[in-house]
């Protein structure tokens, strides 16, 4: 042992140690390095422990003296090291960052990482670490729309107090049509996933014809009446209508969220509404499809049964969309809205305030 360093070890670290070499899933640094320890408590010279850990007499001192000083913790630390590319100076990072937030001098709408570092000088990999670190993502775009709607302010109370605040002894329906649904069927079989490989399809497809989807979600039970039809014109939304109206309670109110296409406020429905006095109508403000609860479920049938669905005609596709709204309604639950109507009258003024101030 070299001059200097004097080990002692006790009975529960030598446990301990013992257990490092033992474990399968201990790295193999940390178990030659326990090694090293016991060999030199075992009364072996520097050189026998060189031979049998394949390591050279610095690394074996080194580990001793370690040992000496931090004890068990001190084998299992590694000490961090400077790295050996030196760091990209302050001005640098500012340059990109500001450069980010202007648009390219070349024809293109933003930057990208290999632009940016041929126009600074630096790595692709860095400019992304940078745009990493500060949070910056030129390669997306989130869109957007405030409504210009006059009564925006009132109209949003009234929706987002009807999913809230119930009226009670009453029904809250959302009532939308998901039209122009296309049974979309490829032109050749694709493959099914397998490791390594995600499932393939072909890009292209044969359009077997269209249908709509016309929906009405019950707020607090979360079950859906639905019926599939041929077209989306004000005769059709009567006859949901009217389908609807067969399957609510007799002694029951009904309130009705809808968005402000033109069929649900043709005067054929509005006669119908007259001769129906216990349906209310409560249109969500211009722009604001989100307001309409039963947005989320197109969306849901959207991403899990359309999306990749393969149909070969119009049965086979308004089958599949029916099985998919009997197995929600098999597994229904409330509607929950979670945002008070005057926290969204506070984001969309945010959102005023930061456009005039740009623009």
């Amino acid at each position: 042992m070299r001059k200097g360093i004097s080990i002692t070890v006790t009975a529960g670290d030598r446990v301990r140690l013992d257990a490092i070499i033992g474990d399968r899933n201990s790295p193999q640094k940390h178990v030659w390095r326990a090694r090293i320890v016991l060999l030199t408590v075992d009364g072996n010279g520097t050189n026998t422990i060189t031979r049998a850990v394949g390591k050279d007499k610095t690394s074996v001192w080194r580990w001793q003296e370690r040992f000496m000083h931090e004890g068990i913790a001190g084998l299992i630390r590694d000490k961090t090291r400077p790295s050996r590319i030196a760091p990209l100076p302050a001005k640098t990072v500012d340059r990109v960052v500001a450069l980010t937030n202007q648009a390219p001098p070349h024809e293109a709408t933003h930057w990208s990482a290999s632009a940016m570092a041929e126009a600074v000088g630096i790595s692709p990999s860095s400019v992304r670490r940078i745009w990493r670190g500060q949070g910056l993502q030129p390669h997306r775009m989130r869109a957007f729309k405030i409504s210009n709607d006059p009564k925006f302010a009132d109209k949003l109370k009234d929706v987002v107090g009807l999913y809230v605040d119930p009226p009670a002894h009453a029904v809250v329906l959302s009532i939308d049509e998901k039209s122009q649904i296309q049974a979309l069927d490829r032109t050749q079989p694709g493959l099914p996933m397998k490791k390594g490989r995600c499932a393939t399809m072909t890009h292209d497809c044969k359009r077997n014809g269209t249908t709509t989807r016309f929906a009405a979600l019950d707020i607090l039970e979360g079950k859906v009446i639905g019926r599939c039809m041929q077209r989306h014109r004000h005769q059709e939304f009567i006859r949901f209508l009217n389908a609807v109206e067969r399957e609510m309670p007799a002694d029951k109110a009904v309130h009705v969220v809808l968005d402000n296409y033109a069929t649900h406020k043709h005067p054929k429905v509005i006669a119908w509404l007259q001769r129906h006095q216990r349906f209310t109508f409560h249109f969500t403000p211009t722009s604001c499809s989100w307001a309409n609860a039963v947005e989320g479920l197109f969306a849901k049938l959207t991403r899990q049964r359309l999306k990749r669905g393969v149909f070969t005609s119009i049965v086979a596709l308004q089958a599949a969309i029916n099985r998919f709204i009997a197995q929600t309604n098999d597994q229904a639950k409330p509607f929950v809205w979670i945002k008070s109507a005057d926290a969204i009258l506070a984001a969309v003024h945010r959102g005023r305030q930061a456009l005039e101030a740009l623009h």
